[in-house]
């Protein structure tokens, strides 16, 4: 079954970009066609690139082209295999680096390890503090990244850091759908200030599912905090990992009287069994957007699963910080 229909990108962008010869973007491998879909709004060629491996599975990297001067934007979320596709940005950064580029911008829209952003128990990485440290050793000068699970990780990085949100692209989707008696729901504490967020932006209430964590990916549901009897239910996240929590919130939901639920989110991680349970779940439909592209499980959910484009998103970024005019209209 095809993937189902990611949105283009809204417009081309005005000449005065595309005809620098200054500004280049560049892709790794992790999410090609989103790239492409930037490269296609800014009205801009992809830069060349040679990226082999050894039987080991060392990875090489070669420049087709000259970057030396030049302003440079180098896309790829540290997606899974996570560890994979982060040496390969380390090993591309560190190739524009040594050929002279004049500013590199490393554009994560999924940025892997964010969850471990603190000591939460004894004798633990914080992993996300680490790489932030490995992006700025390797070269990059300024890192343009998508709904952090937490944003202090912009603390960790010494260098300018734009942290974007996939809010206006999602808060656009489900006013052009129109829900009936619709209610936000954060899935935990946690995430109370975004949903919050979207929900002043839908003119819609908020509840929320108070869970309990038992162990890493295992979560217990405990209540719902808020009416939703016979509301129509908007589960919230910015991660859709294994599908667990969300799985159980939309069944508390349910149980509490809800009529129907949807759920959102900014990464469809979707790993392990995430598909299978979702598939089996309740849930009338998962919408996310394509910072991470769907694995073959995902896009066997046809109908369940829809993905909507950041490519005019992140494209209006680019630009933004290549023209060093603000990026912060594109907060809201």
């Amino acid at each position: 079954m095809p993937s189902p229909a990611v949105k283009p990108a809204e417009r081309k962008r005005a000449s005065r970009i595309a005809d620098d010869k200054r500004f280049k973007i560049f892709c790794g491998s992790a999410n090609k066609p989103l790239c492409e879909e930037v490269c296609k709004f800014l009205g801009v060629a992809m830069g060349e690139t040679r990226l082999q491996r050894f039987s080991d599975g060392e990875i090489h990297f070669q420049l087709l082209e000259n970057v030396r001067g030049a302003d440079v934007f180098l896309v790829q979320p540290t997606s899974f295999p996570v560890d994979q596709h982060l040496v390969e940005l380390l090993i591309m950064i560190d190739a524009l680096k040594r050929a002279s580029a004049g500013r590199i911008t490393v554009v994560i829209p999924y940025y892997g390890y964010a969850r471990q952003d603190r000591k939460d128990r004894p004798r633990v990485a914080i992993s996300s503090k680490l790489v932030a440290d490995l992006l700025q050793t390797a070269g990059a000068n300024r890192a343009l990244l998508v709904d952090l699970h937490a944003a202090q990780i912009q603390g960790f990085f010494n260098i300018p850091v734009d942290h974007l949100f996939a809010s206006p692209v999602l808060v656009s989707h489900f006013r052009e759908m129109n829900l009936p008696n619709l209610t936000v729901v954060s899935p935990d504490a946690g995430g109370v200030e975004r949903a919050r967020f979207f929900a002043q932006k839908i003119n819609a209430p908020l509840a929320i599912v108070d869970k309990r964590r038992t162990d890493i990916n295992v979560t217990e549901v405990m209540n719902v905090i808020g009416d939703v009897k016979g509301r129509t239910c908007l589960v919230l996240d910015d991660i859709i990992d294994t599908a667990g929590t969300l799985v159980k919130t939309a069944e508390a939901l349910l149980e509490q009287g809800a009529a129907e639920v949807y759920a959102c989110a900014s990464h469809a991680v979707l790993s392990g069994p995430a598909s299978e349970r979702i598939a089996a779940s309740r849930l009338k439909q998962v919408v996310v957007t394509n910072t991470i592209p769907l694995n073959e499980d995902a896009q066997k959910l046809g109908d369940k699963i829809k993905v909507l484009s950041i490519a005019g998103l992140l494209g209006r970024a680019i630009e933004s910080i290549h023209m060093e005019t603000s990026v912060s209209s594109l907060f809201s």
